[in-house]
């Protein structure tokens, strides 16, 4: 058996799951197939469902045609994706149209200024994540919450209890469907959410890439300004900050280095700090989470295509993202090493703040500590993952981020985990040949 076909295996279902997808594909098999989701259609239903027919001044249509599109050729949803891809679509269209109409009710949210947000950025699985909860601990900082991200409206306290609730029962029946996802990355209504979920609603977000296999959209979405999506994202921001200020916003995607321009164009005095970690294994846990998220929505997930898709992606993206930062001045970026996220936390954390001249509370540290030791406990040894699982290897990757490699150091470090490999290795077979 090859290592993929066991990664897919690990990625198991709960029988319910399985059932419901099985009468799924035999409904396909006999040709009682499901309707094709329709841009028009679904958007039509979003209007009658809420009430309302103002989605604001972005041009949504394209992308979500787009979307509904290579889902339906191209990324072999079984039944569960089909009813989550059409329930998703749905509720951010009645959340555009909410948030819309909100922007006429509280006049006030459009004047809200967002003065020098920090956007954490680095390949993904590098610590961006971790980073991202520890610096929104600090009570003078806010970062986008899932369940206020998922229900935005209305934009004050009312019925906050019941949106957290229902995002809490959300969350839950997500870890129903993929028991695994919870080791690889967090999952909770007041877990701090990635900017790619603010940015859903112009249809113009790669996570989409993330949950389905879809090509075609993915090659639409890489050739288009992404300027309208950073001025959601503004307007998004806006709007969470009318119900609670913030002395600074903690914001993170590592998406974002593949459009500093329009994210600089919509935010010119941001700040940003970048996360470090050999892409050898940035490439392989992100391959790891992308199969294990597709496999949630479909049944045919290909773990070398996610790898290849990966390495080409984040590759491009590191090629851009270096002349970009380097046009920065250098106190707008500091540089964090994933190694000491792990191995220190709190001392790295100090680290930002000293480098950009920030205060660092008492109060902050307790709760970054409270923080820490919760995720001490919810760390799991289930999460294992190797480049030979998705068919790429280590060299593969070192070559197609070279310049990157080479600037940080860690075309070196990989070339002397390899080679201290190979002598464990040796020593090992020579112990085994002396004990025969």
């Amino acid at each position: 058996m090859n290592n993929s076909a066991t990664t897919l295996q690990q990625i198991r279902a709960a029988l319910p799951v399985r059932l419901f997808n099985g009468f799924g594909a035999l409904l396909e098999k006999t040709r009682i197939r499901s309707a094709p989701m329709i841009a028009a259609d679904l958007i039509e239903t979003a209007k009658r469902r809420c009430s309302l027919d103002e989605f604001g001044d972005s041009e949504f249509f394209e992308g979500l045609s787009r979307l509904l599109e290579s889902c339906q050729d191209e990324a072999r949803l079984n039944l569960i994706g089909k009813i989550a891809l059409k329930l998703d679509v749905l509720e951010t269209l009645c959340a555009r149209l909410q948030m819309e109409r909100d922007r006429e009710l509280y006049p006030k949210i459009s004047s809200q200024e967002i003065h020098q947000p920090i956007f954490i950025v680095g390949l993904p699985r590098s610590g961006t994540s971790v980073l991202h909860r520890l610096l929104a601990a600090d009570p003078q900082h806010r970062a986008p919450l899932m369940w206020e991200v998922r229900s935005p409206s209305p934009p004050t306290h009312a019925s906050e209890k019941r949106r957290i609730q229902s995002a809490t029962q959300s969350c839950s029946l997500f870890n129903w469907l993929v028991p695994t996802f919870r080791y690889v990355h967090a999952v909770g209504a007041e877990v701090p959410q990635e900017c790619v979920s603010l940015m859903t609603p112009t249809f113009l977000s790669d996570q989409f890439d993330a949950m389905y296999y879809v090509p075609s959209y993915r090659a639409w979405f890489f050739r288009q300004d992404l300027r309208p999506a950073y001025e959601y994202h503004l307007r998004f921001l806006q709007h969470l900050q009318f119900r609670r200020t913030a002395c600074r916003w903690i914001l993170k995607a590592p998406t974002h280095m593949f459009a500093m321009p329009a994210l600089l164009s919509v935010y010119p005095d941001a700040l940003f700090v970048q996360t470090h970690r050999t892409p050898v294994d940035s490439m392989a846990s992100v391959s790891s989470l992308v199969t294990i998220l597709r496999s949630a929505f479909s049944d045919a997930v290909d773990p070398i295509t996610v790898c290849r898709e990966a390495i080409d992606y984040w590759s491009d993206t590191m090629e851009r993202f270096l002349p970009e930062r380097d046009r920065l001045a250098d106190n707008r970026i500091c540089d964090i090493k994933y190694d000491d996220i792990r191995s220190d936390p709190i001392g790295t954390v100090r680290r930002i703040y000293d480098y950009f001249g920030w205060s660092l509370s008492g109060e902050a540290v307790q709760r970054m500590r409270a923080l820490v030791a919760s995720q001490a406990e919810r760390q799991s040894a289930n999460h294992r993952y190797d480049l030979s699982q998705f068919g790429s290897s280590a060299d593969e990757v070192l070559h197609a981020f070279a310049p990157y490699c080479q600037r940080f150091g860690f075309w070196h470090s990989n070339r002397l985990q390899q080679e201290r490999a190979a002598h464990s290795d040796c020593v090992v077979q020579s112990r085994a040949t002396l004990r025969e």
